[in-house]
C-alpha cells in the first residue's frame, strides 16, 4: 500500500522547459495540483491531490494503464540507453541532479534496490535533465551507483513520460510494469520500503503473453 509524506521536501525544483509554462508557473507558487480520482487510480495524497515534492505515491491498476512508454537517450559515459530493451522486466525511473538534497537523501535507497533486485529483472534508469558529465559522474561516484543515467539536457526522455504520468517535481520516481506502462509514481523524496513494496508488487504480477 502507498504512503504519502507529510511535508514538503526542502530542495525541489521545477523542471525544464519541457513542461509546459503554466505548470512550471504553479509550481513556482507552491500550489497543489489536483488530479481526478474517478480513473481507477490509487492517490495517497489529500483530497485526492497532492502537494509538489511530498513524497506522496501514486499507483494504476493493470487495467488503468496506458501505453508502453518509450524513454530513450544517452547516458554519461556516452552509451545509449533504451526502456524498451528491458521489455518484459520491471523498471524504475528516476529524476534528479546532483545539488537536489532529497535527491541525495533517496540515493542509498535506490543503489540498494538496484543492487538487491539485479537478479530478479529490475532495472533502474537516472534521468538528469540540470547536470553536465562532470556533476553527474561525480554524484555517481560519490553514491557507487551500479546503475546509468540519461544525460537529459534537451528534455526528451521527460517530454516522452509527461502524456502518461505527471513530473512536476525532482526527484520523482515513476514504476514501469514489465509492459513498459506507468504504473506507479512517488513524487518527491520516495521512501525506500514504500518503492521496495511497489517494486514487489508488479514483480508478483502474471508476465505478460509475448514479451
Amino acid at each position: 500500500m502507498s504512503r504519502t509524506g507529510s511535508r514538503r521536501r526542502a530542495g525541489a525544483r521545477t523542471l525544464p522547459a519541457a513542461v509546459p509554462l503554466a505548470l512550471a508557473l504553479a509550481l513556482t507558487l507552491g500550489a497543489c495540483t489536483a488530479e481526478p480520482a474517478a480513473d481507477g487510480r490509487t492517490d495517497t495524497g489529500a483530497e485526492a491531490g497532492y502537494v509538489s515534492g511530498d513524497g506522496s505515491t501514486r499507483t494504476w491498476a493493470p487495467e488503468d494503464r496506458g501505453d508502453a512508454v518509450v524513454v530513450a537517450g544517452t547516458d554519461f559515459s556516452g552509451a545509449p540507453v533504451s526502456v524498451a530493451d528491458w521489455r518484459g522486466d520491471v523498471v524504475v525511473l528516476n529524476t534528479w541532479y546532483a545539488a537536489c538534497p532529497p535527491c541525495r537523501a533517496e540515493a542509498p535507497d535506490l543503489v540498494a534496490l538496484a543492487t538487491d533486485y539485479a537478479d530478479r529483472g529490475v532495472h533502474l534508469l537516472g534521468i538528469n535533465g540540470t547536470d553536465d558529465a562532470g556533476a553527474a559522474q561525480a554524484f555517481e561516484r560519490t553514491f557507487s551507483v551500479p546503475y546509468p543515467s540519461l544525460a537529459d539536457t534537451d528534455g526528451t526522455a521527460i517530454a516522452s513520460l509527461q502524456g502518461e504520468v505527471p513530473l512536476q517535481a525532482v526527484p520523482t520516481t515513476v514504476v514501469l510494469d514489465r509492459e513498459g506502462r506507468v504504473a506507479g509514481r512517488v513524487l518527491g523524496l520516495a521512501d525506500g520500503s514504500t518503492l521496495r513494496a511497489m517494486v514487489d508488487d508488479l514483480l508478483a504480477e502474471p508476465a505478460p503473453a509475448g514479451v
